[in-house]
């Protein structure tokens, strides 16, 4: 759904997926093969986070996309599960809202 906001832009409404619990917003740094990546998560921690079967026949991830990572119980800080994409219009809200500070 689009609508015109009080200044006149045109504004579009987004749905967001938020990270729940775990959940932080990185950036792909670089591709690593075999659906794995480098993500730099906004914990400034730097991950190699892998693609399941089901989301990568879904989605296309390449470097500079922003994900949703759900690091791993074991090497937390080292290890973790990309579990969202998030598109152009959700990355801007994100930004919007400062949820993207340390990426």
């Amino acid at each position: 759904m689009a609508f015109h906001n009080k200044e006149g832009e045109y504004s579009e409404v987004v749905r967001v997926r938020m990270p729940r619990g775990t959940e932080l917003i990185g950036v792909v740094e670089e591709m690593l093969g075999a659906g794995r990546f480098r993500i730099k998560c906004n914990d400034k921690f730097t991950r190699m986070c892998r693609v399941s079967g089901k989301f990568k026949r879904k989605q296309w991830i390449r470097p500079g996309d922003v994900v949703l990572v759900r690091p791993w119980v074991v090497e937390i800080n080292e290890k973790g599960d990309v579990v969202w994409k998030y598109r152009r219009a959700e990355v801007d809200w994100l930004r919007k809202r400062g949820m993207m500070q340390n990426v």
